[in-house]
């Protein structure tokens, strides 16, 4: 079983839809997907500390990351998330990668700057990639569960 740390900005319904409809697909194809927003912690009532002993548990018990890359930029803790997974790799090369998914189309007009380049970097140096669809990144993720 390969367990997925879905990454992303949960700030609005409409992004909190997004990764809920990725995390239905990633399961449908027979994935364990850790969802932040579905751990209880968002809105008002959430505190640093439980947020980061959360979201950080999540990342620590995955094998790859799935990361939002939408935006004007990367969300802030999604690059926080990026950078704690290729940390955790360093030490367990046994754990997959990272797998940026950006659908946005501002990044048709920036090429290869359309992500912070430390943070496509963080990404393929963890042995992932940046995708521009869900479907490349199961064919990533299924490769690497076959692994």
């Amino acid at each position: 079983m390969l367990r997925i740390y879905l990454a992303g900005s949960i700030f609005t319904p409409y992004e909190r839809d997004f990764l809920a409809g990725c995390a239905e697909r990633l399961r449908a194809e027979g994935f364990d997907v850790f969802v932040p927003h579905e751990q209880g912690l968002v809105g008002l009532d959430a505190t640093p500390d439980a947020v980061f002993a959360v979201d950080a548990g999540g990342v620590e018990s995955a094998d790859a990351v799935l990361a939002v890359l939408d935006g004007p930029s990367v969300d802030d803790g999604t690059a926080c998330e990026i950078g704690l997974f290729h940390g955790l790799k360093q030490r367990d090369p046994a754990r997959k990668g990272v797998v940026g998914l950006l659908t946005d189309l501002r990044a048709e007009r920036r090429g290869d700057f359309a992500v912070n380049l430390f943070v496509r970097g963080c990404i393929e140096a963890s042995g992932g990639a940046v995708v521009d669809s869900l479907e490349e990144a199961l064919t990533i993720f299924h490769r690497w569960r076959s692994d």
